[in-house]
């Protein structure tokens, strides 16, 4: 194990965007401990992706914590998070990256797989105004020692509506939904239209990652 990864937390991860965003996010709170987050790929040693049996979004999150947390021998953040659609009865929900095929890993490229997913629920919501096409962004963080033991599991939301062709997809910023998911109060912008920034003052990402730091600063790590 290298001095690096002895003060690190390894986010669990291989999604480049989140490894990002949760840098960011926890960069305050984790200097002032003298600790870092690292990426899987950052490790000296191999990881194997687990299968996340869960049907909710905390045990999948738990389930990678775990595991991760057991190959690295480090203490371990992950988070699972998905789009629910109030008129679609809650999906994509757990399965969000891999909607387009029913949960399954088809060796799609990232992109490609975005663009499926979103194809698919625009299909599904055709002829559903605009009014009825509520959705929110979910998110849960879990936090594991490195011997496995829960220190933290949090949730954070950010509620917003599924624009209409052709007013989406737009935007350049996101990923995943975010180019069909608008936010704010006057929905006018999708999530993919926000800033680095603005993102996170409104995200699921952001809200979970807040309630995180709360629960961090009272641990002893």
């Amino acid at each position: 194990m290298s001095s690096r990864e002895q003060t690190s937390i390894v986010i669990a991860t291989g999604n480049p965007h989140k490894v990002a965003e949760l840098r960011h996010l926890f960069s305050g709170v984790l200097a002032a401990r003298g600790l870092n987050l690292i990426g899987l790929s950052d490790l000296s040693r191999p990881t194997t992706e687990p299968f996340e049996s869960g049907s909710t979004f905390e045990a999948n999150a738990t389930i990678k914590a775990r595991s991760y947390a057991a190959q690295s021998r480090l203490m371990c953040l992950a988070d699972d998070s998905g789009l629910e659609i109030d008129a679609l009865g809650g999906k994509p929900g757990v399965i969000s990256s891999h909607y387009a095929t029913d949960g399954r890993e088809t060796g799609l490229t990232r992109d490609q797989r975005d663009q499926d997913n979103l194809n698919l629920v625009l299909q599904q919501l055709a002829g559903v105004p605009l009014a009825e096409r509520t959705a929110r962004f979910v998110c849960v963080m879990v936090l594991a020692a490195a011997d496995g033991a829960i220190l933290a599991s949090v949730r954070g939301t950010c509620e917003g509506v599924i624009g209409v062709p052709p007013d989406v997809p737009r935007g350049k910023e996101g990923f995943g939904y975010d180019p069909i998911f608008l936010v704010g109060p006057d929905h006018r912008l999708t999530s993919a239209q926000l800033s680095a920034g603005a993102k996170n003052l409104i995200s699921h990402r952001g809200a979970a990652a807040r309630r995180l730091i709360g629960k961090l600063e009272s641990l002893a790590l």
